[in-house]
């Protein structure tokens, strides 16, 4: 840290390392000091000859805010070596007001602020011809709107008809007393937290009363958390089961499309088993009509030895001979006429 604070002061090339803290004695700048216009700096310095910057406050809560105010006084002139002014804790406290963060807080958090080259300690309320010459102030950085503190309308007012005051813009939305606000709006919320996260009551300057009431509320939260858990997770359960309920359907669906089809293709008007039932039909009835004749070249059937052969037929003129009797007298004439007409035929 030694070795930080006697260096010859440079803007940072590199940012492996923390900003320093200025020395209580005196600048370390050994480059000639002529006063500078705003002109010139913004036209450029040599590079043993930066153009020192000074800007001021108490940083507490170091925000976003803040770090948009240095960024731009870093900015202001291409060749630019800034230096920080944080004030005490006790000068803070009798001109503006109690702080959340410790001197030495705030100090560390200026140091670790990339666009800080310098950081000077217990920085005075007011800026003296004397402190601006014993630090080789060239500007002073702040924004615009007067400040007024310790009985001055403007504690930059001199700064200003000097011609040494370079004006920065302020970042809307953001600045300590917003976020102290915040935290008191929300107290009970930041209260209930910490109580969870260990914290006593004494720790956090909470009434007996009051630290079981938070507790009770975080019990409640806890079960409402789990509560909703619980019905995610049903929801996401109840719609796995309805997707796949109707993927089921679905399929369902399209395997009975599947099976009227096929029954429709086979039974129908048109289906394939009446073509083959009136095929098989036709082919009966065909059968039926004309049978096969059995092959002319079949073998003779045998006649068994143990039967002997029956006696050939007469024939049929000899049927025609014997004819039946005659039932009555006229039927006897009548066959004997046609006997008798046989065998003149047969002559």
């Amino acid at each position: 840290m030694e070795e930080l604070e006697h260096t010859c002061p440079h803007p940072r090339t590199t940012l492996t390392e923390p900003a320093i803290f200025a020395r209580e004695t005196s600048c370390d700048c050994r480059a000639p000091h002529e006063k500078l216009t705003i002109a010139q700096a913004r036209r450029g310095t040599p590079v043993d000859r930066p153009v020192r910057v000074y800007a001021d406050g108490i940083f507490d809560l170091f925000h976003s805010g803040h770090a948009r105010a240095l960024m731009q006084a870093k900015n202001l002139f291409p060749n630019t070596y800034l230096i920080v002014g944080v004030c005490s804790d006790e000068l803070t406290h009798k001109y503006k007001g109690f702080t959340v963060m410790t001197e030495q807080e705030r100090y560390e958090a200026l140091r670790h602020c990339r666009y800080v080259d310098e950081v000077l300690r217990d920085a005075p309320w007011t800026l003296t011809p004397e402190f601006l010459e014993k630090h080789k102030i060239d500007f002073v950085a702040h924004d615009d709107i007067p400040y007024s503190s310790a009985g001055s309308e403007d504690v930059y007012k001199h700064i200003k008809e000097a011609g040494m005051f370079v004006p920065t813009q302020r970042t809307e939305g953001i600045s300590t007393s917003d976020l102290i606000t915040r935290i008191v709006r929300d107290y009970d919320v930041y209260a209930r937290r910490n109580l969870q996260r260990g914290y006593t009551a004494k720790e956090l300057n909470v009434s007996y009363i009051n630290e079981k009431k938070y507790r009770l509320q975080n019990q409640v939260d806890r079960m409402k958390e789990k509560v909703r858990t619980v019905e995610e997770k049903s929801k996401h359960f109840v719609y796995r089961v309805e997707e796949k309920s109707h993927d089921l359907i679905q399929k369902w669906e399209e395997k009975s499309r599947e099976f009227i089809g096929n029954f429709l293709e086979l039974f129908g008007p048109d289906g394939t088993w009446k073509q083959v039932f009136q095929e098989r039909s036709g082919r009966m009835l065909s059968y039926a009509l004309s049978p096969r004749e059995s092959p002319c070249n079949s073998p003779p059937r045998e006649l068994s030895p143990l039967r002997s052969p029956s006696p050939p037929s007469p024939p049929a003129r000899w049927h025609n001979a014997r004819p039946s009797p005659p039932s009555s007298p006229k039927g006897a004439s009548a066959s004997l006429s046609s006997m008798s007409e046989g065998d003149e035929d047969e002559k």
